[in-house]
């Protein structure tokens, strides 16, 4: 099961897996009413945006009684924006942690005490350097590593797509891997209803992975869904009706999260789509993802008890 957020996300796994069956689920996004599968019971949900949509499409999903999710594959495949200090556009990246970046305490910045770098810090706490209980037990999510490892092993070599408006836009910045043609990585994921940009907020999706992690996290890709997603597809184990071992997140590169030097945070932020990594980052989710997908169908019986050694 294809996990994507909206349609340009969903066409390539459509047009390249043949998706042509379609199955209406009740409660599914109205935009997406429909599941498409093709004869290898490969399928592909469109949740919509954000995580309300998100949680709201994977729970009438698991729940409908249209599909035996009990030994499913589940990927979340979906585009990103990029920390320039680990990928570059079309970089697409599995996942190992998912951090909530949203779930904090807020003060504006012109207001916050002398010597904090950002307005964001941890509920219950006193300074962004402090460590927050996890209250609501969606702030931090540990993927299944032997998975997430084999997922990378198969694709690693994989030929990323890329686009001379990426290629020209790439060379403002002056280290790599930013300035470099995409490939294939593994490091950890922010989710944050907030599409935010800029060196400082940046910076605080850098440390915020690794203070919730306790260092073992590298903060990579930024996106909106992937903690609701996650949560719910939890709950859905805990009912008996699916394996959360058997989740993979894999998110591409669409746009930098920050400016590269001489560019304000705005023009980085509200220009992103002049960068030319939206095209590459959903072509190269099916580039990447299908290797795992397809040596799931093919060596079914290596993987329908689990991730094989």
């Amino acid at each position: 099961m294809v996990i994507s957020m909206f349609a340009p996300e969903s066409e390539p796994w459509v047009k390249n897996m043949k998706l042509t069956e379609e199955i209406k689920v009740p409660g599914l996004s109205p935009d997406y009413p429909v599941v498409k599968c093709n004869k290898d019971d490969v399928c592909n949900v469109v949740t919509g945006m954000g995580h309300a949509n998100a949680a709201a499409t994977l729970t009438a999903l698991i729940y409908s009684g249209k599909f035996d999710l009990r030994k499913t594959y589940f990927l979340v495949a979906g585009i990103a924006g990029i920390d320039p200090e680990q990928g570059t556009l079309g970089t697409a990246a599995w996942t190992r942690y998912m951090v909530d970046y949203g779930i904090s305490w807020e003060i504006d910045a012109r207001e916050m005490p002398a010597g904090w770098e950002y307005g964001y810090f941890g509920i219950y706490t006193k300074t962004p350097n402090e460590k927050p209980k996890p209250d609501y037990r969606t702030e931090v999510f540990e993927l299944n590593d032997a998975l997430m490892q084999k997922a990378y092993r198969l694709s690693k070599d994989v030929q990323l797509d890329d686009s001379k408006e990426a290629k020209a836009f790439r060379a403002n910045f002056p280290n790599a891997p930013a300035n470099q043609p995409p490939k294939v990585t593994q490091c950890d994921t922010v989710t944050s209803g907030t599409w935010f940009a800029g060196n400082a907020l940046g910076k605080r999706a850098r440390d915020w992975v690794k203070l919730m992690t306790d260092g073992k996290g590298t903060y990579c890709t930024t996106q909106q869904e992937d903690n609701a997603t996650y949560e719910t597809l939890k709950r859905g184990a805990a009912a008996g009706r699916l394996d959360v071992n058997r989740v993979a997140v894999l998110r591409t590169g669409a746009d930098f999260d920050r400016p590269y030097p001489g560019q304000t945070d705005v023009d980085a932020l509200v220009e992103y789509g002049a960068q030319g990594g939206f095209e590459p980052a959903r072509w190269n989710l099916y580039k990447v993802g299908s290797p795992l997908i397809n040596d799931i169908v093919t060596n079914w019986n290596s993987w329908k008890y689990g991730v094989p050694q």
